[in-house]
């Protein structure tokens, strides 16, 4: 009679993997459009990585690739309102953005009613009542610019004036008022150590002051601006005071000084690849396609935004993101990840894939992208056609770039013709 098989060993479970070293980011000034090399280095040996940011306590996630980056922005177990009240490792001292109200910091439900009262200013239809008042605007601002003569400053002819313009159309701000506006903004997006905490609260409490004295007047005097929409929804109920006038200045930070920057650092690239711009003026219609490149290619922040925190454990990227972890996503380093995006440091026309994550993905989205998108065609097609032999004026290495922000973009950016 055979004699049973001896029993099979026990074997130990699989240890886990060792987590990576914690790292620091400074998050330093970079030249012109150069990509973050910490980035580069990250994505391409570590792509689920730990980091450590100047400020606030402790240590944080950091996933950088495309499909990591959406997956996490996409899904409801890391949640942004668990970062209320943390004191999270990270950028600056003071957020730009309101913990208290507003779309950044909250989850869903209340988020996708937010968004909903958002998106009915953001429409097709407001975009293209809009585009014409933009067209004129462009065209106004190109035209002093001519006679003002060559060489000229882009920025302050063009790219620093016309999304103020479009942003005050849009959000019905009188002309007279909007210097006012337009300085605060930019104080709030301005960043480092110098910053104090007194006088970030100085200027959010007259951004605050100058928003609540236009949505009252909105209720007095109903208009079918971004102002008449927040506030009915707050007259009705449906959305909170604070949360109106949180959403007007997140507006306002996004759609103005992000324009700004963003398209000038759009342009620069157009004016340092002459073939693309070549390109451009013999085949017009290809602007938007060009535009959805140049979203992807340009690094238009310094660092990275907003965090999340998990809700429970979730593994991503092979690695084991516990409850309770802080995570960054890296949109910078997912528009440059070779898996999604072939040869990524190449400004392509003809990339096949051009669905990139400048404005972010999932329930935060950012709901002013088809503003955004607008703006850079108007602005892009109306030098190329008033100016068809604008060229820099100076050696690309001499163009100044913004310093210790949170947005990267051209200072100055001359041009002759």
């Amino acid at each position: 009679m055979p004699l049973d098989p001896p029993p099979a060993p026990i074997s130990a479970p699989a240890p886990a993997p060792p987590l990576p070293e914690v790292r620091f980011w400074p998050v330093d000034d970079l030249p012109a459009l150069d990509p973050d090399p910490f980035l580069d280095e990250v994505l391409r040996e570590e792509p689920v990585t730990r980091i450590e940011l100047p400020y606030g306590e402790g240590h944080a996630w950091l996933v950088t690739r495309y499909a990591d980056v959406r997956r996490v922005t996409s899904d409801p177990r890391f949640s942004r309102a668990r970062v209320v009240g943390r004191d999270v490792t990270t950028m600056r001292p003071v957020p730009v953005a309101s913990q208290t109200a507003g779309l950044q910091y909250i989850d869903p439900p209340r988020h996708t009613l937010l968004r909903r009262v958002v998106a009915q200013a953001f429409t097709g239809r407001s975009m293209r009542r809009l585009r014409p008042l933009a067209e004129r605007r462009a065209a106004g601002l190109l035209d002093a610019m001519a006679r003002a003569g060559a060489p000229a400053d882009l920025m302050t002819h063009l790219h620093g004036p016309f999304p103020l313009a479009v942003l005050r159309d849009f959000l019905g701000v009188d002309e007279e008022d909007w210097r006012h506006w337009a300085a605060s903004g930019q104080a709030l997006l301005s960043a480092g150590a110098e910053s104090a905490d007194s006088s970030a609260r100085k200027v959010a409490g007259a951004t605050r002051a100058r928003i609540v004295e236009l949505l009252l007047s909105r209720r007095a005097e109903p208009r079918d601006d971004l102002a008449g929409v927040l506030a009915r929804a707050a007259a009705t109920g449906r959305i909170t005071d604070d949360e109106a006038v949180s959403l007007a200045i997140a507006v306002q930070v996004s759609g103005g000084h992000a324009v700004r920057n963003n398209s000038g650092s759009m342009m620069y690239a157009l004016l340092t690849h002459p073939e693309r711009l070549d390109r451009l003026r013999r085949e017009p219609e290809l602007l938007p396609r060009a535009v959805e490149e140049l979203f992807r290619y340009v690094p238009h922040r310094n660092g990275v935004g907003i965090p999340r925190v998990a809700v429970e454990d979730v593994e991503v990227g092979g690695r084991l993101i516990r409850a309770g972890d802080v995570v960054y996503n890296a949109y910078l380093a997912a528009n440059r990840d070779p898996e999604a995006f072939p040869d990524p440091d190449r400004l392509d026309f003809d990339r096949e894939h051009t669905a990139h994550l400048a404005f972010g993905h999932g329930p935060h989205h950012c709901p002013a992208a088809v503003m955004a998108r607008m703006e850079a065609e108007v602005m892009i097609g109306s030098v190329l056609a008033r100016f068809p032999g604008i060229r820099l004026a100076v050696p690309p290495g001499e163009v100044e770039f913004q310093r210790r922000g949170l947005l990267r973009g051209p200072r100055t950016l001359p041009v002759t013709w």
